[in-house]
């Protein structure tokens, strides 16, 4: 069995095509999917502001062999994305990812002496 990490992947996009009921849909929605709406899960959340409504992001938990590594991670958001997006009935394009990988972070804490 291979060795398994834990990715964190922001999904980005840019809104495109966009009909009027899907723009309606994603404007009356707007306040459920702001700066509070942002956290990492495994099926994902979507976040955007309404003004302009331009740009979004949907941030992911991916688990997946070490072996693979970020790009896969990030390949597999980007699928889960457009999935996503497409069954909402949403336009896109241009997604891009950022990928961290959890299990090899590193995390610098401050010593005792600075605090």
């Amino acid at each position: 069995m291979s060795e398994q990490h834990t990715y964190r992947v922001i999904v980005r996009g840019t809104w495109d095509g966009l009909t009027e009921e899907s723009r309606s849909r994603l404007l009356a929605e707007a306040a459920d999917h702001g700066m509070a709406s942002m956290r990492f899960t495994e099926e994902g959340t979507l976040s955007y502001e309404a003004s302009p409504l331009k740009h979004f992001s949907m941030r992911y938990v991916v688990v997946s062999d070490a072996a693979d590594g970020e790009e896969m991670a990030g390949a597999i958001a980007e699928d889960r994305a457009e999935t996503t997006l497409r069954e909402l009935g949403h336009g896109f394009r241009d997604l891009r990812s950022t990928v961290t990988d959890l299990d090899t972070m590193k995390v610098n804490r401050k010593s005792r002496s600075r605090r």
